[in-house]
């Protein structure tokens, strides 16, 4: 598994590092390549350390302690006794949208963030499903690579969001210079688009894996496909509106269905099949779906 994630790692990294030469390369020449080479190598190292804190910092979430927080603490550390992990730190994002993800770098510098939302709208045996999911991702070493995913998505986003305003204004101050206006275009469309593919690529088959990890974790497979469609149903109703969409597949459900170009390329599998198997996975245990 170690040498999994680290070669899954590098390889993201090596991909994101080789769009950002690019977008640099279609803006200023290879000059500006280098320039982002540099930067992509400070960017690696990071995101490495301080990815986790990144993402946190993007929905102003906070670590809670167990006076805060004592039945989350209780359910969390019970399970990751069971999943033979150490106990993650825990954070609380301050939104009523209802959702869930882990972020570190390793299991031993892990945290899982929830919402205030998901806290309000789950029982006890659905939080337990959702936190086991979560666990299981850390358990699986997938947190590292998602928060990296996510950090130089971000940037690259930033840089696409960059690149519309030169298209803009250099339309108007640098007519003769279409060369530069089009390669802005270039990368305001497709750098989004890139870093999206990455993701659904990173997220999709893993959810699945989580699911299964989490159902077994908790002993509650139908408990979990419950929370999964309380959560996907009131996202459709209340997406959020704060965030960064680049870190839409680090959450158990996407949280900004209908907001953005994410919407296109989704980063999670459809909740109707993760359910379905969740169904069979109750079976195998010898329980009787009733869901």
């Amino acid at each position: 598994m170690g040498l999994e994630m680290w070669l899954r790692t590098g390889l993201l990294m090596a991909i994101l590092t080789g769009l950002l030469m690019g977008i640099g390369y279609l803006l200023g020449g290879p000059q500006v390549a280098f320039i982002m080479f540099l930067f992509a190598m400070l960017f690696n190292f990071i995101t490495y350390w301080y990815s986790d804190q990144i993402v946190l910092s993007w929905y102003n979430a906070r670590i809670v302690d167990e006076m805060e927080a004592p039945e989350l603490y209780a359910i969390v550390r019970s399970l990751a006794e069971r999943a033979g992990l150490p106990m993650p730190r825990i954070a609380i994002i301050p939104t009523e949208t209802p959702n869930a993800f882990a972020t570190g770098r390793d299991p031993k510098h892990a945290v899982v963030a929830v919402t205030q939302g998901l806290l309000r709208i789950l029982d006890r045996d659905e939080l337990e499903g959702v936190l086991g999911h979560e666990l299981t991702h850390i358990k699986n070493r997938d947190i590292l690579i998602s928060t990296v995913a996510a950090a130089m998505a971000g940037a690259i986003m930033q840089l696409a969001y960059w690149a519309r305003w030169i298209a803009i204004f250099g339309s108007y101050d640098d007519r003769e210079d279409s060369g530069n206006i089009i390669a802005a275009i270039l990368v305001a469309v497709l750098a989004p688009i890139a870093a999206m593919l990455i993701q659904a690529a990173i997220s999709r088959s893993r959810e699945f894996l989580a699911d299964e990890g989490g159902a077994k974790l908790s002993g509650k497979p139908w408990a979990l496909a419950s929370a999964l469609l309380k959560i996907e149903q009131a996202v459709r109703y209340r997406p959020m509106r704060e965030g960064n969409p680049a870190t839409a597949h680090m959450f158990i459900i996407n949280p900004f269905r209908g907001m953005s170009i994410a919407e296109l390329f989704s980063t999670h599998p459809p909740t109707e099949k993760r359910i379905e198997r969740l169904r069979k996975i109750a079976e195998e245990m010898g329980y009787v779906p009733n869901f």
